[in-house]
Order: structure tokens, then C-alpha cells, then sequence
């Protein structure tokens, strides 16, 4: 029925359904005519994020709010993620992957997508998972870009460290950043981290209004 409907639907929540691994997976494609769709963790395979790919690549598609937070989707998922990320008709505004088992080269695939000129993404969310200082570094190379549009990053519990700060700090300083609010709190940031934060804050370009960084 979800899926025959002409009508868009605001929701889909899929730990909301009490069904068979097989119910789960016929429902998925279901988040090509939803604004917003949440996952649940225990049923996510391989060809479920193709099919969240293919959605985020339908011209006809509404979704604007993903959220895949505490599923076992690992660097391939986001890669096939990316395609859709950066398709001209990704609509795509708010995207949570916390808890995901991500690496530094789900920082790579990211990063192409916020320097892509199809993405809107505005809330990217990668709290909890081991990207560590060179992560964030190659996560900066998008938040650097002229065609990112980003205005909130939450990166907390990401085994951090002052080297993170440097590259965060960089892209505050640009005049066509949009980051509004960061959250690196529950990071061992230590006071040389936070003083490299500051050039970034003490620019006449930042416009980052909430700084979170609140310790483990």
C-alpha cells in the first residue's frame, strides 16, 4: 500500500513495524515517497543500501531526513550511499550516521559528496564512531568546498584530537563556510586543540553560533 500511494508520506519508521526479515527488506523502497525515513538496525543488508541509493537518485523523490544511526553500515554502505549523495536530484538535507562502524574512508566518500554541487546537505551527523584525527582532515577537504551547504556537524565520541581541531579550524575561516554548529564533545581535544579552535572563531568569516565540547 506504501508503496502503490501517490501520496507522500511524512514518515517512515521501520521500528515501528512488527514483521519478518523478509517484511523489512519489501518495505524499504518504501523511502522513495517519504520526507523522512528511519531504519531499523537488525535487518540491513548489502541491497538495502542500494536501494536507499537508488531512492536518493529518484527525481521524483521527497526524502530529506535519513537516519541510519546505530546500524552495522560500515564504509561500503556509505559508498553506496555516496552515489545517491551526489546525484542533481538528491534532495537530501539531514543525514545521521552515528554508531556506524565508519573509518576514515567514509570521511572520503563524504567529503565528495558536501563538495559536490547537487548536495544539500545542511545536518550531517557522525557522533560515536573511530574517524580519528585523520577523518576529520579528510572530512575538511568538503566543509572547504564553495558548494558545501552544512550548517551542522556533530562529531562526538570520535577519538579526537588536537589535529582535528586544526582542520575544523580552517574551514571556519573560509568566507563561504555555513557550519553554524559543531559539536566535538567527548574528545581528548586538550587546551592546544581549543586554542586552535579559537583562530578559527576569532575570524571575521566564521559564522558558527553553538561550539559544543563538553568532556567525556
Amino acid at each position: 500500500m506504501l508503496l502503490s500511494s501517490e501520496e507522500v508520506l511524512d514518515e517512515l519508521n521501520l521500528n515501528r513495524y512488527n514483521t519478518s526479515e523478509e517484511g523489512y527488506r519489501r518495505l524499504i523502497p518504501a523511502v522513495s515517497v517519504c520526507k523522512k525515513a528511519i531504519q531499523v538496525n537488525c535487518y540491513f543488508i548489502k541491497d538495502s543500501y542500494k536501494i536507499l541509493s537508488s531512492a536518493l537518485q529518484s527525481a521524483n523523490t521527497p526524502l530529506k531526513e535519513l537516519n541510519l544511526s546505530n546500524s552495522d553500515l560500515q564504509d561500503s554502505g556509505v559508498e553506496l550511499l555516496s552515489d545517491g549523495l551526489r546525484s542533481s536530484y538528491c534532495k537530501l538535507e539531514t543525514l545521521r550516521l552515528a554508531g556506524c562502524n565508519l573509518t576514515i574512508n567514509s570521511c572520503e566518500k563524504l567529503a565528495l559528496a558536501l563538495q559536490s554541487g547537487n548536495s544539500s546537505l545542511k545536518e550531517l551527523v557522525l557522533s560515536n564512531n573511530d574517524l580519528q584525527d585523520s577523518g576529520v582532515e579528510v572530512l575538511s577537504a568538503g566543509l572547504k568546498s564553495s558548494h558545501c551547504k552544512l550548517e551542522t556537524l556533530r562529531l562526538t565520541i570520535c577519538n579526537l584530537g588536537d589535529e582535528a581541531c586544526r582542520s575544523v579550524e580552517s574551514a571556519l575561516q573560509l568566507e563561504h563556510s555555513s557550519l553554524k554548529e559543531l559539536d566535538l564533545s567527548n574528545n581528548d581535544l586538550q587546551d592546544s586543540g581549543v586554542e586552535l579552535l579559537s583562530v578559527g572563531l576569532n575570524s571575521s568569516h566564521c559564522k558558527l553560533e553553538i561550539l559544543r565540547m563538553m568532556p567525556g
